[in-house]
């Protein structure tokens, strides 16, 4: 290595991959710590003669010969270091001082230094040996086998919910018409997708973990991936503890629902006009961030995935198997599948795009929504940084008690509510609930209202519907005119909407005489009220 490298490594100081020793005559036992910890992580620069600062001090050179050939036969002593290493120092002199350099590579196995496992953390070198649990991960990262690929040859479909089969058809077939699971058997698709299958070196045949995390019931995930869970929370008030939480251990198909809706719930969404048509940006950045925290994660630890909605910023953490360290460069990014089995099937049923689309998308659409750039940051934990810009939050929970208890029209909202609200179904739900009329919503959502003939009971009182019930409503005509009836779920996949945002549009359309129902809850169903 040049003088000119080392000089540059000295600047930019110690690190993950980067450590100084004094060292000026002799080695010390932290030196082979070191060279474990790189050998155990992402390999790294071990550079004797230096302080901790990046001053050099120089390695005595009477001293140097001895040194060298001390760490090359340490290196080879199994009671030392186990497996053996063939490293050696290069001499480099850097401002008149001999400096020795050693590049420690990544090593194929669990290396360990006298007896101890060490893994490396920032800029420091740590003892592991006794945490079973950063063992097993460190034990993940040297594998080339992907752990969603675990068959369990004991679980049966009786431990999955096959009542999902037909959603997930519907929404391949949705995207794709002539996917071709659309004809297929139960097992015939969980074959097909990857999920069923015989693991040619141990001869077990059965599910893997990837199909119980999609269809399995929750006793059974619990089982096959002991810490899985979701945990949301909101801090905008209570920054210390939460203003809101949900946490989410249902099978990831349904965890994506739930998911997209607390992001919903807490963050507002301005309207984009984008080539003529009216794009929820939001929805697209949930929707990144949502399939990278439930299809990217390491299932095998025990660290909670997490989503953090602050005043500023949105943060989405998840254990990971990290092949490399440090922020992401979307110029200069090459993607590789953490889960690809899970991967592909979020992508045939729309809820992901192909592999490195959602660093691209990221970065479109945190532009447009906030002005800011999102910052991902790849290591043991995967984290994801949105910032909200001026568009934070809008939920009841954050409106002043007085407002969201003793308003009952738009008209008393403060003045700072009303103008970020353009269109009504932004207004809290115990606000929207109790607006029947237009004429009490601010002049900006009133210029949005436009009139829908009622039933053939009453020709000629119309309806007041906003911008956005309008638009749905028309989204959804096509069906309703061929089919009649509509489901919730049925106009989701339509509208593209998460499913909070479909059952308000639904209620408000039934509650305003746009639309009859029938049923109760998950069996209700909808058509237009002048349905002939």
């Amino acid at each position: 290595m040049t003088s000119e490298h080392i000089q540059k490594l000295l600047a930019e100081g110690e690190g993950l991959a980067v450590e100084f020793k004094e060292c000026v005559n002799e080695l010390n036992n932290s030196v082979f710590e070191t060279v474990c910890s790189f050998s155990n992580r992402y390999g790294g620069h071990l550079i004797l003669g230096v302080s901790d600062g990046g001053a050099p001090v120089g390695v005595n050179p009477k001293a140097a010969p001895q040194m060298k050939m001390n760490f090359a036969s340490m290196l080879n002593n199994p009671q030392k270091t186990s497996p053996s290493l063939f490293l050696n120092f290069e001499e480099v002199e850097v401002a008149g001082k001999l400096l020795l350099h050693a590049y420690i590579p990544v090593s194929s196995q669990i290396q360990s230094c006298s007896g101890r496992i060490y893994d490396r953390n920032e800029s420091g070198d740590f003892d592991i040996t006794n945490s079973t649990e950063l063992i097993a991960h460190l034990s993940v990262r040297k594998s080339n086998r992907f752990t969603e690929r675990e068959v369990f040859p004991y679980a049966t479909l009786d431990d999955l919910r096959l009542d999902l089969v037909p959603r997930v058809k519907r929404m391949a077939v949705g995207r794709v018409p002539n996917h071709p699971w659309k004809d297929m058997t139960d097992m015939e698709l969980f074959k097909s997708a990857g999920l069923y299958e015989r693991d040619k070196r141990t001869g077990k045949e059965g599910f893997n973990r990837a199909a119980i995390l999609l269809f399995g019931r929750e006793e059974v995930i619990q089982q096959v991936a002991p810490g899985y869970v979701t945990d949301c929370l909101l801090r905008v008030k209570n920054i210390d503890r939460y203003d809101d939480r949900l946490r989410v251990e249902t099978n990831l198909i349904e965890s994506f629902d739930v998911l997209m809706d607390f992001i919903a719930k807490h963050t507002n969404d301005p309207f984009f006009l984008i080539d003529n048509l009216n794009v929820s940006v939001r929805s697209h950045i949930a929707k990144e961030i949502v399939s990278n925290i439930l299809v990217h994660r390491e299932f095998s630890g025990t660290f909670p995935a997490r989503i953090i909605i602050g005043k500023d910023s949105l943060v989405a953490e998840n254990w990971n198997r990290a092949l490399h360290h440090g922020r992401i460069d979307p110029d200069n990014f090459e993607p590789y599948p953490k889960n690809p089995i899970l991967a592909r099937f979020f992508v045939n049923i729309g809820y992901a795009d192909t592999l490195g689309s959602g660093v691209r998308n990221l970065m479109k659409y945190t532009k447009l929504y906030s002005g800011g750039e999102p910052e991902l940051i790849e290591g043991d934990i995967f984290k994801t940084i949105i910032p909200l810009g001026p568009n934070v939050p809008v939920s009841v929970a954050e409106l002043p008690i007085e407002v969201a208890d003793n308003l009952p029209t738009a008209d008393k909202l403060p003045v700072k509510v009303a103008d970020n609200l353009p269109i009504a179904n932004k207004l809290p739900v115990k606000v929207a609930d109790n607006l029947p009329v237009t004429d009490k919503l601010p002049v900006k959502v009133a210029d949005k209202s436009v009139s829908y003939r009622s039933s053939k009971n009453s020709p000629n009182l119309p309806i007041k519907l906003t911008a956005g019930e309008t638009a749905f409503l028309q989204s959804l005509e096509s069906y309703l005119s061929e089919y009649e009836w509509i489901t919730n779920a049925q106009a989701r996949e339509i509208t593209e909407k998460t499913e909070g945002s479909v059952k308000r549009f639904l209620r408000n359309l039934a509650n305003k005489g746009a639309l009859e129902s029938r049923g109760e809850n998950k069996m209700r169903q909808y058509r237009r009220r002048n349905y002939k």
